[in-house]
C-alpha cells in the first residue's frame, strides 16, 4: 500500500468514526459482506465504495462523503474548489487529492535532491597567476 492509499483509509476512517465507532465497525462489516470489499481494498475500489456507501445510506451518503473529503483534505494539506456547474464528485476529489499529493511528493523529492546536490559541491575559486 502507498503513502496516499494509507492516507485515504485514515481519513475514510476518521470520516466514518465521526459517526461513532460502533457503527464504523457495522460499515466496515457490511461492506466487506454485503458489497465484497475490503477495507484495504477501499484505494483501489474507491468507485465501488462510493456506490455502497450510496447504496447504503441513500441521500444520507451525501455529508459522509463530505466529512471523508474534508478530512483527506487536511491529510494531503488541499483545498479543491469546483465551480457548480462542473461534475465534481467524491470519485474525482479523491483522484484530485491523489494527484496533488503525488505531485507535492515530486516536488519534496526535487527540493530534497537539489538541497543534497548543494551541500555535496565544492565551491572553488579560480587561482591567480603571478607572472
Amino acid at each position: 500500500m502507498n503513502e496516499f492509499d494509507a492516507i485515504l483509509l485514515d481519513a475514510i476512517d476518521e470520516g466514518l468514526y465521526s459517526l461513532g465507532d460502533s457503527i464504523r465497525q457495522t460499515i466496515y462489516f457490511h461492506l466487506e459482506r454485503s458489497f465484497h470489499i475490503k477495507k484495504e481494498e477501499i484505494p483501489e475500489r474507491i468507485g465501488a465504495f462510493t456506490q455502497a456507501i450510496e447504496n447504503i445510506f441513500g441521500f444520507g451518503a451525501n455529508p459522509i462523503k463530505i466529512m471523508i473529503m474534508k478530512k483527506l483534505s487536511e491529510k494531503v494539506g488541499a483545498v479543491f474548489k469546483w465551480s457548480e456547474f462542473e461534475r465534481f464528485g467524491f470519485v474525482e476529489y479523491v483522484a484530485r487529492a491523489r494527484l496533488f499529493f503525488g505531485e507535492k511528493e515530486r516536488i519534496k523529492t526535487v527540493e530534497e535532491l537539489v538541497g543534497w546536490e548543494e551541500a555535496e559541491v565544492e565551491i572553488r575559486r579560480p587561482r591567480v597567476r603571478a607572472d
